[in-house]
């Protein structure tokens, strides 16, 4: 898809701006990624990997309690999301991936445990295959299972595409955004933190560029194998979920065949975001006992 530069997007993200921003900047093969790893030094570690839109500002609450709980964690902002690099590459799942495994190799992290959201599941499924360094995983309402949108339509014409995410691209971003959270307090700090994000030149271009090249749905075999690593893995999911629908639950449990699994009450798509300190007592508390095997599906 030819790179475009969509309505709205005003600002051109460089070294002023990032310069005045919290958290640490890397160069990686494709591009400066942004990142913070905070908490206590001598925590188990835990990596973040976040959503279709959001930028790691997106973990803050889950963040400051998992910190109390006594964990280290790395949260950043995929490529074309938050402050990291826009790039006129495809994004595929080869591109995040690899964004991952080159920062957490940068970093010289120990062993550790992942923590995946939405799109952010699919990529922490795909980071972990292989690797003898991972500890645990969790996976909060991971796309990949949910029947594809009658717009898919879109993404297989370049010309269609493009015309879209530069005209209607901020509309359809409102539009996401409006289903992904059940409270309206967490909607609109989810609407202010990416929209000031997508306001920087390539943004939708990196949005629309995802939706064409890195598959959101028929992604049963990546649950199964996930399911086969050995890897201990814990489910979350909210109960009000519009995004990837929680009828997806049973057939995420038969592939991935979880230790623990937790329905989180009243809420919707983002767990993480809506429910943090319950989700960060469940991350600690199955970090801490995973190795026991022991197991406390409700």
């Amino acid at each position: 898809m030819k790179y475009f530069v969509g309505e709205g997007e005003d600002l051109v993200l460089d070294e002023q701006v990032t310069d005045d921003l919290r958290g640490s900047f890397v160069e990686l093969s494709h591009g400066v990624t942004h990142y913070e790893l905070t908490g206590p030094a001598d925590g188990e570690t835990v990596v973040l990997t976040g959503g279709l839109t959001v930028p790691l500002f997106y973990w803050d609450g889950l963040v400051e309690h998992l910190h109390g709980l006594g964990l280290r964690t790395l949260a950043f902002s995929a490529y074309g999301r938050g402050y990291s690099q826009r790039l006129t590459c495809d994004y595929d799942e080869a591109l995040f991936v690899g964004q991952v495994a080159e920062l957490v190799d940068s970093l010289r992290l120990p062993p550790h445990h992942v923590v995946g959201t939405s799109m952010g599941a699919i990529i922490a499924m795909a980071y972990v295959a292989g690797r003898s360094d991972i500890k645990s995983l969790t996976l909060a309402g991971p796309a990949g299972l949910a029947a594809a949108p009658a717009s898919r339509w879109l993404f297989k014409s370049d010309h269609a595409a493009v015309f879209v995410g530069r005209r209607l691209g901020r509309r359809l971003l409102d539009s996401h955004l409006g289903h992904n959270v059940r409270d309206d307090a967490s909607a609109v700090a989810l609407t202010r933190m990416v929209h000031d994000a997508f306001r920087y030149q390539g943004s939708m271009y990196a949005l629309f560029s995802t939706l064409q090249n890195l598959p959101l749905h028929g992604r049963a075999e990546l649950f199964r194998s996930t399911g086969h690593s050995g890897i201990p893995t814990m489910l979350l999911w909210g109960d009000d979920d519009h995004v990837t629908p929680i009828a997806g639950l049973d057939e995420a449990r038969t592939l991935l065949q979880p230790r623990q699994c937790h329905v989180i009450r009243q809420c919707g798509h983002m767990t993480p975001l809506e429910r943090p300190d319950e989700v960060a007592h469940l991350v600690a508390s199955f970090t801490t006992h995973q190795q026991n095997g022991s197991s406390n599906d409700r």
